[in-house]
């Protein structure tokens, strides 16, 4: 069908008002020197923050332990990482300190951030408190609760449990604690830094809520389910999908306290990469068990966000 005679100079005028892109006076503008200076960052960004990560897909197709020449081998180091019989016990332990981690340990933060808003004399004291562990080094931490694990009767925790009649415990030397016992000090090192982002947030909460609910007689409890929570939910979401990606790549707490043992009770993903490139010196199996790791993270991310999207934009 041909255009109407009316509906031809209109869009004549609209090719005319359309911008001409103009070099010279682009270049001239500032846009050549624009590009010059950014030219550099990206390609510095892109050397240092995706080189490794081509590098490290490279390497999942290769044998190598970074002396002797790489042999390519295609999907050997992935047939090999996927018939390891360790993988599953590694990726039940992983997926086992998670869920501890998100049950017990990710309320914590947020009911410390509440306290510290309600109580508001000496917040500032109450801040520096809640985030004094993410202060100390995460080496020096650990190696100092390792001490306070100490199985015997005069192991700290076994002393203070002592006094009210219980233990001693073995807290890291039986497959049944042992995880159980890094989840409890990841909590206490991640939940003052993780108390800080939701005290932000609420320090954006309009004051008028809080001061209508206590006019109708809302107590602590009501304004904290009806007001603080639901103006949380979106923070709260993130910060879930946020541990779930740290959990899973659950390392130095398992490798400082345990090596993995006993009897492989805390032995994670990243541990086991560990053990493939350090260890066992085959960094095209530990690259390739990477990559999987990557895969089912940014799986577990599309789903999480696909699930959550409503509820946190609600």
């Amino acid at each position: 069908m041909s255009a109407t005679p009316e509906a031809a100079p209109a869009a004549r005028a609209r090719r005319r008002a359309r911008p001409r892109v103009n070099l010279t006076r682009w270049a001239k503008g500032g846009g050549l020197h624009a590009v010059l200076f950014a030219v550099p960052v990206v390609v510095v960004y892109l050397y240092f923050s995706w080189g490794p990560v081509v590098q490290g897909l490279v390497f999942s197709f290769q044998k190598t332990n970074l002396i002797r020449p790489a042999e390519w081998v295609g999907w050997s180091n992935f047939e090999y990482v996927l018939g390891d019989p360790g993988l599953v016990q590694a990726s039940l332990n992983t997926a086992y300190f998670a869920l501890l981690a998100l049950v017990f340990g990710f309320p914590i933060p947020i009911i410390l951030a509440v306290l510290v808003t309600e109580l508001r004399k000496y917040d500032t004291l109450y801040n520096a408190l809640a985030y004094l562990p993410a202060v100390i080094p995460p080496v020096a931490a650990i190696l100092l609760w390792k001490f306070f694990y100490d199985p015997d009767s005069t192991g700290l925790f076994n002393s203070v449990l002592g006094w009210f009649g219980l233990g001693p415990y073995p807290w890291l030397n039986d497959s049944s604690s042992a995880m159980p016992s890094i989840v409890l000090y990841a909590t206490w090192a991640g939940a003052g830094s993780t108390a800080i982002i939701y005290i932000a947030a609420l320090a954006t909460v309009r004051t008028e809520l809080y001061e209508a609910a206590e006019i109708d007689g809302a107590g602590i409890w009501r304004r904290i389910w009806h007001i603080t929570l639901p103006q949380l939910r979106g923070v709260i979401f993130v910060m879930m999908l946020l541990q779930l990606i740290g959990t899973f790549q659950i390392f130095s707490e398992p490798f400082l306290f345990t090596g993995g043992g006993p009897n492989n009770a805390t032995q994670t993903i990243l541990l086991k990469i560990y053990n493939y490139a350090f260890v066992n010196g085959d960094f095209g199996a530990a690259t390739a068990l990477s990559v999987l790791l990557a895969l089912a993270l940014g799986l577990l991310s599309a789903v999480y966000y696909f699930v959550t999207r409503k509820w946190s934009a609600a």
